[in-house]
């Protein structure tokens, strides 16, 4: 009998903990498993609905309201009872909603994917209900090492597993893709592209990081930041970049379903978290080649081996960051060795080893070998 696995996320909107979970929903084998996957929110505009469609995977919409929606209970109790999944598996703050859902129509076990550090998961009241669902068996699984440090600190055991997040190493290597993109967007090849594909949100510092690249490339026309992502933030970044005088040279993309193009015709990629678990957008663009230059946030170290890979910089160090960006900017051979470098560590980070690691997780579940 095949194990029905059931995701359950906030939204599909294009983001890190989203991808993972659509990534897992479509790459678990079909003989094994049967796999739903449920959205508190709506359709998101451009998000992962069609991934999941192209993968044979059903998706639901509860269309949940903005803040506290108490109906998302009984309509998940509905998706449950007529699913009957032998796992629910839960991302971010769902677990709120899935837990009672779970103990109402007696779902045989739950997982919980920590994404981020845990302090940062969920505000307090959120960390009651994932206390309470793990003292009831939930089983917790964190993307990092520092995410299973913080998880520990948190609620005072350790996680079950830590899986990291995986990708698709040869879908991101592209370097073919380059000057189409480049041609399209109007770059051209001697432009050089600083990359960051992230939310515009206070996690992901989008005006520190505007902020260091105007510190450290004040003046050379020849530079620019893409910023791939959107959020609260944005008109602010916007207003950082202008009265840092480089607005010209700092581009809001918006979300995008390109993103393997984009980073095929970068140059370095960049990232200026705060806070971080293990960023599936930094694995991607290790996987595409580039070199990095990000804050040493969470997980972030254990992905990025600096001087290695790229260079790091502590969180909120804006001038470190931008001492990065101006060093793999001026020096195109390091650019170079880093990129090759960054493609053999992303190898480590595969949607495969990801799948597999999940699929072993599950199957012990389900015999009762949690």
């Amino acid at each position: 009998m095949k194990i029905r696995v059931i995701e359950v996320l906030a939204s599909l909107r294009r983001a890190g903990a989203e991808r993972m979970a659509v990534s897992l929903a479509c790459g678990l084998d079909r003989e094994r498993f049967d796999t739903e996957v449920v959205s508190l929110y709506a359709a998101f505009p451009g998000g992962f609905e069609a991934a999941l469609e192209e993968g044979r995977i059903r998706a639901h919409h509860l269309g949940k309201r903005r803040g506290p929606d108490p109906r998302m209970v009984p309509r998940l109790m509905r998706v449950f009872r007529g699913f009957r999944p032998s796992i629910v598996h839960t991302h971010s703050y769902v677990l709120r909603y899935a837990f009672p859902a779970c103990l109402a129509v007696s779902a045989p076990a739950m997982v919980h994917t920590v994404h981020n550090v845990a302090r940062k998961e969920v505000e307090w009241a959120g960390r009651v209900v994932h206390r309470a669902a793990f003292r009831r068996g939930a089983i917790a699984v964190a993307v990092s090492a520092e995410v299973a440090r913080s998880f520990r600190e948190v609620y005072g055991f350790d996680p079950a597993a830590t899986i990291p997040n995986g990708v698709d190493t040869e879908c991101f290597h592209r370097p073919e893709a380059r000057e189409e993109w480049r041609r399209a967007h109007g770059f051209s090849g001697e432009d050089g592209l600083i990359v960051s594909v992230a939310r515009l949100e206070p996690q992901k510092n989008p005006l520190g990081l505007v902020e260091a690249f105007a510190r450290a490339l004040p003046t050379d026309a020849r530079w620019h930041l893409l910023l791939a992502g959107d959020g609260s933030l944005r008109p602010a970044a916007g207003d950082r970049a202008r009265a840092l005088g480089v607005a010209d040279r700092v581009h809001f993309l918006g979300v995008r379903a390109d993103v393997v193009e984009l980073l095929a015709a970068s140059d370095v990629f960049a990232l200026a978290s705060d806070w971080e678990g293990s960023p599936i957008s930094l694995v991607e663009a290790m996987a595409a080649g580039l070199p990095v230059a990000a804050t040493a946030a969470g997980g972030v170290p254990e992905l990025v081996d600096h001087g290695v890979t790229g260079l790091l910089a502590a969180p909120g160090d804006t001038q470190a960051l931008a001492d990065a960006l101006a060093a793999l900017a001026r020096d195109p051979q390091r650019r170079r060795e880093f990129a090759e470098r960054s493609r053999e560590r992303a190898l480590r980070f595969s949607m495969g080893a990801m799948v597999a690691s999940y699929s072993d997780l599950f199957e012990r579940i389900a015999a009762g070998r949690p």
